[in-house]
């Protein structure tokens, strides 16, 4: 009889950019003989199953979905992270306490934003290992947090005193203190209290992991993976083609990839600001006029909250007024579209996952952040790799039509910054090859796994 099949439980902090990834390294730990519980919030769930349901998706053998509740009521604000995660361990840890006990789970492996899932190797005897969604920049910067506030930067209350530029490391990105990832996480004064709050409680479980799986590799972050205490690159991770939107909250667009198919090479503006970016009226007719300034063909992603204030209306006209032009998409197969020869060049929020997909496709950036870690990111794909330029605001704030028309101009000349592109997609592809720095690391991690 076949010994069963080693189990390990993921889970996910429950937003796009965090289910994604974790998804994507399910799929490697199946693929090496795994089974994986993969837990969603039961909000998340229904949106994953209704999207893979409008794609006729079905649900890999060894990836089991389960579900625990959130704690918010039907009509909760989910974008509200702060208050997501502030209520999310006593709504889910009883639930996954009582799963691990009874499918005789030994390994967890949980987002460092769920970080209080360190407690359940107390509570039930489980080992946790943590997995991070963002660069290891971060992770760095977040463990030198009570270090900022010692120096003045910070108060307690996340508020910024001394906007200075910090750098931890010559390889490490500069970012000014006004735009940490826990600054500008929320918009309100009681948010950033309850998220730099977190920051100083998760600390120290996240300095005593067994092991941080990060989602980046050896080369492009060696300042940041030093600072990081048992850190285990095994990035970039990649979505199985044949995966299709197993880890999406929105049905994909298959229908852009034969219109890519129609396009010359390196001629598309690809358009694309994650799952939280929410833009004003004002914001996305620069965007769209920008777009069509530029003279070049444009896949724009735009998901249903994307825009405040812009009915179907204004999409229907935009979409009449550059057909056989431009494709909008509601949302996008997103490593397929930077793998494909037509795309010249990626205007992105610069989220990790974005990130770490346009570096292994050679993509160069046009950065535009909205909050979070990713100014951080931007950073780093500006002042330190030099795969990408940023588009620059004007007094109102908004990025002008001329600005994103001249970026594109500017970016696409660049034959530095070509050089630079094609070098770090070869570092990319050659860690995740047989024999490379993160597959060595995943493989590291499968026999921790297997050990305990």
């Amino acid at each position: 009889m076949a010994a069963p099949q080693p189990h390990v439980m993921v889970l996910p902090f429950p937003a796009q950019g965090h289910v994604m990834p974790l998804m994507e390294l399910s799929h490697r730990l199946v693929d090496l003989g795994f089974e994986v519980d993969f837990v969603h919030t039961d909000f998340n769930r229904d949106r994953v199953l209704r999207a893979m349901a409008d794609e006729t998706g079905a649900i890999r053998p060894g990836i089991h979905m389960v579900s625990f509740p959130d704690g918010m009521g039907p009509a909760g604000d989910r974008a509200d992270i702060a208050k997501l995660a502030d209520g999310l361990p006593a709504a889910m840890r009883g639930g996954i306490e009582e799963m691990i006990r009874s499918e005789g789970i030994r390994w967890v492996i949980a987002d460092v934003s769920m970080a209080w899932a360190m407690e359940l190797a107390a509570t039930v005897g489980v080992h946790v290992a943590l997995f991070s969604t963002f660069s290891a920049a971060v992770v760095a910067l977040r463990m030198h947090v009570p270090k900022l506030l010692e120096d003045g930067n910070l108060d307690e209350n996340g508020n910024v005193k001394r906007n200075e530029m910090i750098r931890l490391s010559p390889t490490m990105p500069p970012v000014r203190a006004g735009e940490l990832p826990w600054v500008t996480l929320s918009g309100t004064p009681e948010g950033r209290r309850m998220v730099i709050q977190n920051v100083f409680k998760t600390n120290p479980a996240i300095s005593s992991a067994e092991v941080i799986i990060c989602n980046t590799f050896q080369d492009i972050e060696p300042g940041a993976l030093a600072l990081v205490p048992n850190a285990l690159p095994v990035g970039p991770l990649e979505a199985p083609a044949t995966a299709r939107s197993t880890g999406h909250f929105w049905p994909e667009d298959q229908t852009c990839l034969a219109w890519l198919d129609e396009q010359e090479a390196r001629s598309v503006i690809y358009v694309a600001f994650g799952s939280f970016t929410v833009f004003d009226m004002a914001r996305v007719q620069e965007l769209a006029d920008g777009m069509v300034l530029t003279g070049r063909p444009f896949l724009w992603v735009i998901r249903q909250n994307f825009a405040n204030g812009v009915g179907e209306g204004w999409l229907e006209e935009f979409r009449r007024r550059v057909i056989g032009k431009g494709m909008i998409v509601g949302w996008a197969p997103q490593q397929r579209v930077l793998s494909h020869p037509s795309v010249a060049c990626f205007v992105s929020h610069c989220g990790w996952n974005s990130t770490m997909e346009g570096l292994r496709h050679g993509v160069p950036f046009l950065c535009w952040p909205y909050f979070a870690d990713q100014f951080c990111n931007q950073s780093y794909i500006c002042n330190v790799w030099g795969t990408g330029m940023k588009l620059l605001a004007d007094e109102r704030g908004v990025v002008t039509k001329e600005e994103i028309k001249n970026k594109v101009e500017q970016l696409l000349d660049d034959k530095e910054i070509k050089v630079r592109v094609a070098k770090w997609k070869d570092a990319a592809c050659t860690s995740i090859a047989e024999g490379g720095s993160s597959h060595e690391n995943l493989l590291k991690f499968v026999n921790l796994l297997r050990g305990q």
